[in-house]
């Protein structure tokens, strides 16, 4: 049975990465509004009506502006935006998660793409969390770098036009970006990470890394109890890997640009104790639409990684 899938905001960098992935599908019929119909609250709130599923390619209040235009309780909700993300009544859309993840969200009305930094941060620290090997209230922090079309349009032009020479640019510096809640509530972690975001001069692609002392850790953990935790959680996950970390000497931010999956390395030293934890994602794919797409397919009952870039 073909479904309607409605893009609002389908002409954005997300929405036009997630009709790629959706041409061609006979499971699905998709819709945009073009032109002047986009800003028509009437033909918006028609287009939103109608669909079965909605997803929501939006800034935060346009987001919860299209939320409070459907009045069909039939329609189905992925919101890519960051609106809804510790939302009461909202799924979080981060099938890898936690066991019931996937069946949560195959059953929602209303899902919550995680953010793409999240994504690598929960991905590398929730199976730790949740088996002990890292408590919950220990004192975390995360550095990642993302390519430039995270930015959206306004961030793109700028690096393609060469308004900017910087190599890697450092943000957040406030210590109050916005993904820090989503981090804190979903990684079940009592103090929010020290965040360290940066863009660098790559289209896409996306390194989010994770730091630890094992040795000061209570349990101190192995490099190969960290993996075998992760294997645990991913085993039956057919977008997120895990790798060994004497398969690479180096990790590359570009290492799964242009793809929808994920890829986990732990690196160390035994004599240290310490360990650096690394994911590596595309900011638009797993990190954006994959993630909208593959929650999509969940929703409407089928393989999680039909039409994404394995």
């Amino acid at each position: 049975m073909m479904r309607s899938v409605f893009i609002d905001g389908g002409a954005g960098t997300t929405g036009l990465e997630i009709r790629e992935r959706l041409e061609g599908r006979p499971e699905f019929h998709v819709t945009t509004l073009e032109g002047d119909a986009r800003k028509d609250a009437a033909a918006r709130a028609e287009a939103l009506d109608a669909a079965d599923f909605v997803i929501l390619c939006l800034p935060d209040d346009a987001a919860r502006e299209a939320v409070e235009l459907i009045r069909n309780p039939a329609v189905r909700i992925i919101d890519a935006s960051s609106a809804h993300r510790v939302a009461d009544g909202w799924t979080y859309g981060f099938p890898e998660l936690e066991p019931v993840q996937a069946a949560a969200i195959a059953e929602a009305a209303r899902v919550s793409n995680p953010g793409c930094y999240p994504t690598g941060f929960l991905a590398l620290v929730r199976p730790l969390v949740r088996t002990g090997l890292v408590p919950h209230d220990w004192p975390l922090s995360v550095n990642a770098v993302s390519g430039y079309s995270g930015g959206g349009k306004a961030m793109i032009a700028e690096f393609e036009a060469g308004a900017t020479a910087t190599a890697h640019r450092a943000y957040g510096l406030s210590l109050s970006h916005k993904h820090l809640p989503e981090m804190q509530r979903h990684a079940r972690i009592a103090h929010p990470p020290i965040f360290q975001p940066a863009v660098a001069r790559t289209y896409r692609g996306m390194l989010v890394e994770v730091p630890l002392p094992l040795h000061a850790l209570p349990r101190k953990p192995s490099l190969a109890a960290i993996e075998a935790a992760w294997r645990e959680a991913y085993r039956d996950q057919p977008l997120v890997r895990v790798a060994a970390s004497e398969e690479a000497t180096s990790v590359e931010i570009e290492a799964d640009a242009g793809t929808d999956r994920m890829t986990l390395r732990a690196f160390g030293n035994a004599e240290t104790g310490q360990a650096r934890l690394i994911a590596t994602l595309d900011n638009l794919g797993k990190g954006a639409a994959g993630a909208a797409v593959q929650n999509l397919n969940l929703m409407a009952g089928l393989d999680q990684a039909a039409g994404l870039r394995v």
